[in-house]
């Protein structure tokens, strides 16, 4: 079996997982880290448990972070897209911009519960540097978050935001400068410094217990959605739909749904510049294989080298995948398809044109999936789509991507498909 890491684990370094996704996850680290991550598994399920502990996770999601997040109807997204009643969970509504803060408000909780008095982070698109700065700052901890030199320069603002909130950016250049990089880099700190610092991974991926610790802090997304989708319709909707990168977002609102069967659960990852070259489509043309401490899904050649991944979009500009989303393709309870650089363009045209809502550019790659999903759907399905951000930190890249030119050609193909004013909007 092939596997690719950049740096291989000792045979000390490696213990079995205790989740539940099946042959995926596990704990391959360094011998250094393994009293730090036996640590979290012990400590994690106690403080979860802790009435206290959630308790101030609940208030500080309600009172700092703007929860619950709204749902919104979306009708005339559905009717430019073909149909289908379309409910987006607005994530892109909490503080910070992103679905980041859940996740890192009940890291940042748990450090503090462990003693930790330093914090670090890596970062990609920004979103999650920003949400660990912002609870850093909130809580008055120090912070230090890596970030890819390629995704420095392309999200400038939310570099900028870090440094504002007190954080210190670190740019690694190694590699291709992207979210890979910067997470070996935090590692490395992380071996370091592990005595007194606390590595807030940002996604569902890690060893154990970091992704199940993850998804039931961002399952938060899934249990409101669910509860409002029954309040708002009576009844659940026939499909979810989240971007998938290392598969936060995507794990959050599936977990509200993964116990109702007859609720498809869709992940939407990165074609990139297609699939036959450079993109981030693990689910479409990964190999299991072993990296950044976990057993999943890879992009890697027939002799288990790493290939670089590519996608417009930071936040999806990985070539890993979460094991529990390895485990649920495997099992057949989510399935996941792919949306090149071109189309998450259009599809965040899409959006802003239709309802007035700039997504990020990691969520316009489930709204330009959509056109295909109610195809198969049907135009009388239910789809609650996460927006897990908006577009503000994607400004700068859209505006190089979309020239006068190819707006106008956006609007004129809008504007054939709506109907005269008053009819099929939001006024009906």
């Amino acid at each position: 079996m092939a596997s690719a890491s950049t740096s291989p684990p000792s045979p000390e370094g490696v213990a079995p997982s205790a989740g539940d996704f099946g042959r995926f996850g596990g704990r391959f680290v360094a011998e250094t880290l393994m009293p730090a991550v036996e640590e979290l598994a012990r400590e994690w399920p106690v403080a979860w448990a802790d009435p206290s502990f959630r308790g101030d996770y609940e208030r500080i999601l309600s009172e700092y972070v703007g929860r619950p997040s709204a749902l919104t109807p979306a009708p005339r997204l559905a009717k430019a897209v073909g149909g289908g009643d379309i409910w987006l969970k607005r994530e892109d509504l909490n503080h910070t911009g992103a679905h980041k803060i859940n996740n890192c408000v009940g890291q940042v909780l748990l450090a503090r519960r462990l003693g930790k008095q330093r914090i670090i982070a890596e970062t990609g698109a920004g979103q999650h540097g920003v949400a660990t700065a912002t609870v850093c700052a909130y809580f008055g901890m120090p912070c230090v978050v890596y970030m890819g030199a390629e995704d420095v320069a392309r999200q400038a603002l939310n570099v900028f935001r870090m440094r504002l909130l007190g954080a210190e950016v670190k740019s690694v250049t190694a590699g291709s400068a992207t979210l890979k990089d910067a997470i070996n880099e935090a590692l490395r700190d992380w071996v370091a410094h592990v005595e007194d610092t606390h590595y807030v991974i940002g996604s569902v991926m890690g060893p154990d217990p970091y992704p199940m610790m993850v998804r039931e802090l961002q399952r938060v997304i899934g249990d409101e959605a669910r509860a409002q989708m029954l309040e708002r319709t009576g009844k659940l909707p026939d499909a979810v739909v989240a971007c998938v990168g290392g598969g936060s977002n995507a794990m959050g609102i599936f977990a509200g749904f993964l116990g109702d069967p007859g609720v498809q659960l869709i992940g939407v990852e990165a074609a990139g510049e297609g699939l036959d070259g450079l993109h981030a489509a693990t689910m479409s043309r990964g190999a299991e294989g072993v990296y950044h401490g976990m057993r999943s899904l890879v992009l890697q050649d027939d002799d288990g080298q790493l290939q670089e991944a590519h996608s417009i979009s930071a936040g999806l500009d990985y070539p890993g995948i979460g094991p529990e989303h390895a485990h649920l393709r495997e099992t057949g309870r989510a399935r996941y398809v792919a949306i090149d650089d071109a189309q998450a363009l259009d599809g965040l045209s899409l959006l802003s044109r239709t309802e007035g809502i700039i997504p990020a550019l990691e969520t316009a790659h489930a709204i330009a999936a959509l056109p295909q999903l109610v195809r198969e759907l049907g135009p009388e399905a239910t789809i609650l789509l996460n927006l897990s951000g908006r577009g503000d930190k994607d400004m700068h890249t859209v505006m190089g991507r979309l020239d006068a030119d190819s707006v106008a050609e956006v609007e004129e193909a809008r504007a054939r498909s709506q109907k005269p004013a008053g009819k099929g909007g939001h006024d009906d």
